[in-house]
């Protein structure tokens, strides 16, 4: 007996769900007699809970944070290794608790938290076990709770990780699925009889043979034994064999998730990022990226969010950042591909100043920025990425704090924590915060933590940081406090950006009030004439917000920058070296 696969199966909704029927007969599903083996390689507890599809009703009250919170700066914070409040060695969301006051301090408006649903890898948290509860280690969900609640009384919003695109193979659902056609979740995962040829993503064939039970192979997915010829039984898995992809054609399928979503809005939850989106639905081996389908559904999960009041979304697309952050699909994404110029600018590449001043000229300021996060294929920790040089360390976050679009903040990045290089991978990215000098411990943990600690956590640390005035946390927060004082810098939009040499101008207008940024990514002092500012008899004025010497800040009634006019009435203004300037224009 055949059927049509699953993910080729178009049960249509009143939305459009039309496309690609020529394909459904490309594949089918096999039709298994005995069982298949089930996954053993996370964990083997059996949580029934999982298995709960009950439809979650929207509870829409009114919101806890004022209209626009979200354009405030973020601090993505990997749970695990934030702060452990009972001495187990891992980060918890009570931990987490503690140290809201110095987040708040910092200026921090938003928290984007990696995944806090139960996982099957113990560490990124990407393998979902369970879509309606929180990770055991973590706490629970009377902590989450709590967590909101603190958070929204200092001002602050909680998005979270949401993982749409596929479960873990040790899900209870995908346990289930492996049981066969007549199982009723099989058909919400994706399988096929014959292996399916011709796909290539990331240098594997996404479809795996499932008789081999390649869920508990250590190795990279790629380097999998090809299945023999005429094996049969495959499931197709985007991110590798430990996570099957979601059959996201199936309206049942989609509709868990509808709820799953709101289950965490309807607790207060302010928003979320949504992972891997371009991923969804794919439709052959060469049409399975970013396919309209997926555009179509990212639209609805917005929609979805957004109908709780003040709620913000953001998305994870690598392959067309620009396009998911339209309105009209998910309203938000992480500028992928724009992020690397503001290192380079600091690294003195005139080609990236240059990117710099064009980008928002076209972009959409909804767009996300950052200097690094917990994927190695977005940067190292930025303390490694300019190789310890704290000057060029703080003119690249100027770059993206001063610009538009929402900055997210990688834990640790505002004190200069470092990536620890005796490991591999992303984990060098993903050590405890350094909160004290304290060599093993980093005052995270009074036990034992999971991971070692940041090389540098006796130098870099938040304790020192923060009583050092010229420090990077000193930067930060100087940084964040012009954007949370100004709603042009929040909010503004981009007018008359321009690359002098290493020189980076731009202005950034809010109805009358109007800032002008200017840094100086040379070794050199420089002189630069500032387009959109007039020199004429007092036609405009410029008093200096924040000025610095070597990207060290000191008192802003004390510019550190001349101007005088020029012939062309454009007036010139005398950068010194490695500077950030700031004004308000009059």
């Amino acid at each position: 007996m055949h059927m049509k696969i699953p993910f080729l199966t178009l049960q249509a909704r009143p939305r459009a769900w039309k496309a690609c029927l020529g394909l459904a007969t490309a594949l089918v599903l096999a039709a298994c007699a005995t069982p298949w083996p089930t996954p053993t390689s996370g964990s083997s507890h059996f949580d029934a809970s999982a298995l709960d599809t009950s439809a979650v009703a929207p509870q829409i009250a009114l919101p806890h944070l004022p209209e626009g919170w979200f354009h405030g700066a973020f601090m993505e914070i990997f749970v695990r290794a934030y702060q452990d409040s009972d001495g187990d060695g891992v980060g918890d969301l009570r931990g987490l608790i503690s140290r809201l006051d110095y987040l708040k301090d910092l200026g921090i408006k938003g928290l984007w938290l990696m995944p806090v649903m139960p996982s099957a890898d113990r560490d990124h948290g990407y393998a979902t076990t369970h879509y309606r509860a929180i990770e055991p280690a973590y706490g629970t969900l009377a902590d989450f709770d709590e967590l909101l609640k603190q958070a929204h009384a200092r001002g602050m919003g909680v998005v979270v990780d949401y993982v749409i695109n596929h479960s873990a193979a040790d899900h209870p659902m995908f346990r289930q699925a492996l049981q066969g056609p007549s199982n009723p979740f099989h058909d919400w995962y994706v399988w096929a009889e014959d292996e399916p040829q011709g796909w290539n993503i990331w240098d594997k064939n996404p479809w795996y043979l499932t008789s081999t039970q390649p869920w508990n192979f250590k190795g990279e997915p790629k380097d999998l034994p090809p299945a023999p010829a005429g094996s049969k039984g495959f499931y197709f898995g985007t991110f590798g064999p430990h996570m099957p992809d979601f059959n996201l054609r199936k309206p049942e399928v989609r509709d868990y998730h509808f709820s799953s979503l709101r289950f965490w809005l309807n607790r207060g939850l302010d928003g979320y990022r949504l992972d891997a989106v371009p991923h969804m639905i794919e439709n052959n081996a060469k049409d399975w990226n970013d396919q309209p389908e997926s555009r179509r559904l990212t639209k609805d999960l917005q929609d979805l969010i957004k109908a709780y009041p003040h709620r913000y979304v953001v998305c994870e697309a690598t392959a067309e950042p620009q396009a998911y952050g339209d309105p009209a699909v998910c309203g938000g994404a992480f500028a992928f591909g724009y992020v690397h110029h503001f290192v380079d600018a600091a690294l003195g590449k005139a080609d990236a100043v240059k990117q710099l001043a064009r980008y928002y000229s076209q972009a959409r300021p909804t767009m996300a920025t950052f200097v690094s996060n917990h994927d190695k294929f977005a940067g190292q920790r930025l303390w490694d990425q300019v190789q310890g040089d704290e000057t060029r360390y703080k003119l690249a976050a100027a770059g993206y704090l001063l610009q538009p679009g929402t900055p997210f903040i990688y834990y640790g990045e505002e004190v200069g924590q470092g990536g620890v290089n005796t490991l591999e991978g992303d984990l060098p990215l993903r050590s405890p915060m350094s909160w004290t000098a304290d060599p093993s411990r980093a005052g995270f943990t009074t036990g034992q933590p999971f991971r070692p600690v940041a090389p540098n956590v006796v130098t870099h640390n938040a304790a020192a940081q923060m009583r050092d005035p010229q420090s990077i946390y000193h930067f930060y927060k100087s940084m964040l406090a012009l954007r949370n004082s100004r709603v042009s810098v929040a909010r503004g939009r981009f007018e008359h950006g321009f690359a002098d040499g290493l020189v980076l101008g731009f202005q950034r207008v809010w109805g009358s009030q109007r800032t002008l940024v200017l840094i100086n990514y040379g070794s050199q002092a420089a002189e630069v004439k500032v387009p959109g500012v007039s020199g004429s008899s007092g036609a405009t004025t410029w008093t200096p917000l924040w000025a610095s010497q070597g990207a060290s800040p000191h008192v802003p009634s004390v510019p550190s920058v001349s101007s005088v006019p020029s012939g062309t009435g454009e007036p010139v203004f005398n950068l010194p070296a490695q500077s950030v300037q700031v004004f308000d224009l009059r």
